[in-house]
């Protein structure tokens, strides 16, 4: 049995012509983790938006929620890692999806290795502004507030809200690169045989001190992904129209 890693799709960022074949190749994606995965991380951003309200969300992309319950109902179980664009994370992915949720990084032992996985906005030293704005975004008393909006003002606000941070931070992985591959160099110093991270959008696969530092880069150009099987982490790729 295999163990899957992606991040990254920003699921409504895209025309409808773009959004097909982004659905296709990850309808491709998950075909294989159905014929042999034991467990699949997302590893943030499977929406380019996604917040909650008490009682309702958005309608968009919900097949990719029916068909990450059937894998759930599957046996195969899923991991949510949030991002810096679906981190408003409600109940709803948990208790009607079966999802496991977590909110920041984690920690895991699969195959005998022991991982450390996180979505990744915010490690570059230099994006100091983000964290602030990070921290600003996701205290309880602004989601509370935000959530007095009215649903047809509230999601449209975000989507636009996201389409400026995903314009803001998509011409930047090549001044961050060098420091995500430090910071995971650090977790591997700490112990850890490999380090997953997301968010910059660019697929890498690098052998550090030891242990290897695997980005799975997005399901918008790249269409990559990274696997675990046999206690080897590998990179791939989704080929397609």
């Amino acid at each position: 049995m295999a163990v899957y890693f992606f991040s990254d799709a920003h699921l409504g960022e895209a025309d409808q012509a773009s959004e097909k074949i982004k659905l296709r190749r990850l309808s491709a994606f998950f075909d294989l983790v159905e014929r042999d995965g034991e467990r699949l991380y997302i590893l943030g951003d499977l929406f380019d938006f996604w917040f909650e309200y008490k009682y309702a969300i958005p309608k968009d992309n919900l097949r990719v929620v029916f068909r990450l319950a059937a894998m759930v109902e599957s046996g195969i179980a899923v991991h949510y890692i949030a991002g810096n664009h679906d981190f408003w994370l409600g109940d709803f992915l948990s208790r009607e999806a079966g999802l496991e949720i977590h909110r920041d990084r984690v920690e895991v032992t699969e195959q005998g290795k022991r991982l450390f996985l996180i979505h990744g906005d915010g490690l570059a030293p230099g994006d100091r502004g983000y964290r602030i704005l990070k921290r600003i975004l996701r205290h309880p008393l602004n989601i509370w507030l935000y959530r007095k909006l009215p649903v047809d003002w509230g999601i449209p606000l975000a989507r636009r809200v996201a389409r400026k941070s995903r314009n803001y931070t998509s011409g930047r992985p090549g001044d961050f690169a060098p420091d995500y591959e430090n910071y995971a160099a650090g977790r591997i110093a700490a112990g850890f045989d490999g380090v997953i991270i997301g968010h910059l959008h660019v697929p890498v696969l690098k052998e550090l001190g030891g242990g290897v530092y695997l980005n799975t880069g997005d399901f918008i150009e790249h269409f990559s992904y990274g696997k675990l099987e046999q206690g080897r982490l590998t990179l791939a790729y989704i080929e397609g129209d």
